[in-house]
């Protein structure tokens, strides 16, 4: 209920950072392959994409209009996936964060409708 990301050492068993900015449940979280990425889907109808090294939101992804039940990203392409109780499924493009991998930004990517 706090709705946080929690990145665990589970060796060490010990929180090594929290993430903060969702404003509702947390469905799900991935890391990227080959970028410090984490994306994360909320019931606060958003996904987002944080930078785990500099541990800051580099995009907030709006357009759903119900809980964002799940975001994944692309294996090779600069595409998230996401699905959400609107009954849509979504792909954006994150290209342009290649550049944003270090610097924290507060931008919001929108849809057009």
């Amino acid at each position: 209920d706090d709705y946080k990301i929690k990145v665990w050492n589970y060796k060490l068993r010990r929180c090594l950072f929290t993430l903060l900015g969702h404003l509702d449940y947390i469905r799900t979280v991935q890391f990227h392959q080959e970028y410090p990425w984490i994306v994360s889907a909320s019931d606060d109808q958003t996904i987002r994409i944080w930078n785990w090294q500099s541990r800051t939101c580099i995009s907030v992804l709006t357009g759903h209009n119900h809980y964002v039940m799940c975001a994944s990203f692309h294996i090779k392409e600069d595409l998230v996936v996401s699905a959400s109780l609107d009954q849509t499924v979504r792909v954006w493009d994150i290209s342009g964060l290649r550049k944003k991998t270090v610097s924290p930004a507060d931008e919001v990517l929108r849809l057009p409708q």
